[in-house]
């Protein structure tokens, strides 16, 4: 287990980015065709193709999962996944022609600094292309792919991972992009709501302060609408039907309440897609549902928090600082 998501078999990551941009694109590659499903909480989402992720549509399988930033014009990045995707001939079959499936989803960093004067296309396409082509087993965290511009109302934000197994050797993993409405950290820092479901120090071992202050749950959010967005994939081995990758999706939205304070707010788009890679059986629809989704809570939490751990300063002038540049590692 190496604590990231792809310890789940029958996937990879890549991650893209450009530093003078100050943004990139994630992509998350499945071997085969993976049964997925969506929720959305968010006030203010950005995404593409995922009307077909509800399970009263026909298409079953998907080859793809994009994040990306840069807002609306992140979206393309999905076109360059799906391009990369062509190339290996995967896809949809209809006829002699096929389409590869691949839902996105975007956050906002418009505002962070970067160079965004990219002329008359935005380069997402690209981005997203490079990150298809890294996909693999070992992939970065912090400042990278789609977290490269992420921030949240206080410190900068990035991309995290965690992972946990079932007593019965299923195993439930996390990535999130985590580009907050609200605050990871309780009160100004350095402890993160997520402290409770720490594994191992991976979030730098704080725990929680001894005493909560008022000023402690004073909401804290980023003053702009739309301006935020934490994209979470959690993926699992464990055989699913859409309806069940539904449940666990809804189900692992806990695991943003307990990392994030405010959350789901009008703000933001928060969601958060929920993917089964279908290689070992789920042994009772109802109460190892449940576990999964339970750990599948736990593990977005970490993501969460670890995100804003590993994320380091953007090297532009005023750029938000990050937890270890405030804190000490």
């Amino acid at each position: 287990m190496r604590n990231l998501i792809t310890d789940v078999p029958g996937l990879k990551i890549g991650h893209a980015e450009d530093r003078r941009l100050g943004s990139g694109a994630t992509a998350v590659i499945f071997d085969r065709p993976a049964i997925g499903s969506i929720d959305v909480r968010g006030g203010g989402p950005g995404t593409r193709e995922t009307a077909l992720l509800d399970p009263a549509q026909t298409i079953e399988g998907i080859d793809a999962i994009t994040l990306s930033g840069g807002s609306a014009f992140g979206l393309d990045a999905a076109s360059g996944v799906q391009a990369w995707l062509k190339e290996q001939g995967r896809g949809f079959a209809v006829g002699a022609a096929r389409v590869p499936i691949v839902p996105a989803a975007i956050l906002f960093d418009l505002n962070n600094g970067g160079d965004k004067n990219w002329g008359r296309f935005p380069p997402y396409r690209e981005l997203g292309y490079a990150a298809a082509a890294s996909a693999a087993s070992e992939f970065g965290l912090g400042s990278v792919g789609a977290g490269t511009g992420a921030a949240t109302v206080n410190c900068k934000g990035g991309i995290g991972s965690a992972s946990a197994e079932t007593e019965d050797g299923a195993v439930i993993g996390a990535l999130a992009a985590v580009n907050t409405a609200g605050s990871v950290l309780v009160d100004r820092g350095p402890w993160f709501w997520a402290a409770p479901y720490e594994v191992n120090g991976e979030f730098g071992g704080r725990g929680l302060p001894t005493s909560f202050p008022p000023s402690a749950l004073e909401p804290r959010t980023k003053g702009g609408a739309r301006a935020s967005t934490t994209l979470v994939v959690v993926s699992t081995d464990v055989v699913l039907s859409k309806a069940q990758a539904k449940r666990l999706a809804i189900m692992a939205q806990s695991g943003m309440s307990r990392a994030i304070y405010p959350v789901h707010t009008p703000l933001d788009g928060d969601i958060v897609f929920a993917v089964s890679t279908s290689r070992r059986p789920l042994a009772d629809p109802l109460f190892a549902l449940s576990k999964l989704g339970a750990l599948a809570a736990n593990v977005t939490a970490r993501a969460i928090a670890r995100g804003v751990f590993e994320a380091s300063t953007l090297p532009f002038p005023g750029a938000l600082p990050s937890w270890k540049d405030q804190f000490g590692g």
